[in-house]
């Protein structure tokens, strides 16, 4: 089996393979690939499992460099001879099948965490539309990560009705170290990469109409945006509310310090954020895409704003910041539903089952017990 992402940075494509990893080993004979450096490679590793680094897979596009990329993943293929490809994240998952179809690799899975295309608009979205919909003839099975994404897929027409499953993301809520933070003024945190989807001006612009002195904020990750999030905030006169951080690898002892989780975004599919926050006991203020409404239930373990709008976000935030009893609350309710819905076993399970019956399908050799 191969699993493939474009990079092996932070993000959510890459928690969810180093998810399934441990349920993989011992199993199937495993390979991940992915181009440079960070957690995934780190899990594979932890995992015992080869890492294979990309040269030409990138996030961009670029014509010259992603031919380059489908050659060296056909490369990879016809060296490793996969009966499994397992794709994640769009750009390998259009390279990947492509590359697959090409070499014979009998199961093509593809998981589709948020479409590019919903990401995107004008051009680039209509590209990433065409490219999707030209990969579902090559494509076995398509996940989606939440009923929403594959309501967009079908509607889209890049992924089929009867080879597609919903499988949601899952985080380990047992292991995850709870907030009991009584913070004054309390603690919000956001966490994610500094780039659109993400909206993290919104964000800032949403504290900039919260009451002096009624809350901390600070901002976990990087990328491009950095500089106009640090203009933001100083336009926004909160330089000594706000801590802008660089990535961390404690993000779950960040939470367990924190008193709210807040997630600004334009599209999401089912971000792993939300559900760590979840599993840290924290109320999760977010943005009501994708498939964050089957995740946080508004009123209930959090509260859902329509995204790009400032004054609603600052709304909420304000309602959270001036109630302890109803940040406790929500937050246990939202613990609770993350213990319910969204843990690893099923998860894990849902996905051995999906290669179990792929490889029997094809008469293929069962994985190892």
């Amino acid at each position: 089996m191969l699993l493939l992402v474009t990079l092996a940075e932070v993000g959510g494509a890459q928690s969810y393979v180093a998810s399934l990893l441990p349920a993989l080993v011992g199993r199937y004979d495993v390979t991940v690939a992915a181009h440079g450096a960070g957690p995934l490679r780190d899990a594979a590793e932890a995992a015992g499992v080869r890492f294979v680094p990309l040269v030409n897979v990138r996030r961009a596009v670029n014509p010259v460099r992603d031919l380059a990329g489908l050659l060296e993943l056909v490369r990879l293929l016809r060296r490793e001879r996969p009966d499994i490809l397992h794709a994640n994240s769009s750009k390998a998952g259009v390279l990947g099948r492509l590359a697959a179809a090409l070499t014979g690799v009998p199961i093509r899975i593809f998981t589709a965490h948020g479409w590019a295309f919903a990401a995107h608009s004008g051009l680039a979205a209509r590209a990433y539309r065409v490219a999707d919909r030209l990969m579902r003839p090559l494509t076995t099975t398509t996940i989606c990560v939440s009923e929403r994404e594959r309501e967009s897929g079908l509607a889209a027409r890049t992924c089929d009705d009867d080879a597609t499953v919903v499988i949601p993301n899952a985080v380990d809520v047992g292991a995850a170290p709870r907030s009991v933070s009584t913070r004054q003024p309390p603690l919000l945190v956001t966490v994610g990469r500094l780039k659109a989807p993400k909206d993290f001006p919104t964000f800032v612009r949403a504290l900039g109409r919260l009451q002096n002195g009624s809350f901390e904020a600070m901002i976990v990750g990087d990328g491009p945006d950095r500089p106009l999030l640090e203009e933001e905030i100083r336009s926004g006169g909160l330089s000594d509310a706000v801590r802008l951080m660089r990535e961390r690898h404690d993000v779950p002892h960040l939470l367990a310090a924190a008193d709210v989780f807040v997630l600004a975004s334009r599209s999401e599919g089912h971000p792993v954020s939300v559900l760590e926050a979840m599993a840290a006991g924290l109320p999760v203020v977010a943005s009501r895409v994708g498939g964050v409404p089957e995740q946080v239930v508004d009123g209930e373990t959090g509260l859902l704003v329509d995204p790009g709008d400032p004054k609603r976000l600052a709304a909420a935030l304000e309602r959270l910041t001036g109630d302890p009893a109803l940040r406790r609350r929500l937050g246990a309710a939202g613990r609770a539903r993350a213990e319910e819905r969204f843990d690893l076993e099923p998860f894990r399970r849902a996905h051995l089952e999906l290669y179990s019956r792929e490889l029997a399908t094809r008469r293929l050799p069962a994985p190892m017990p």
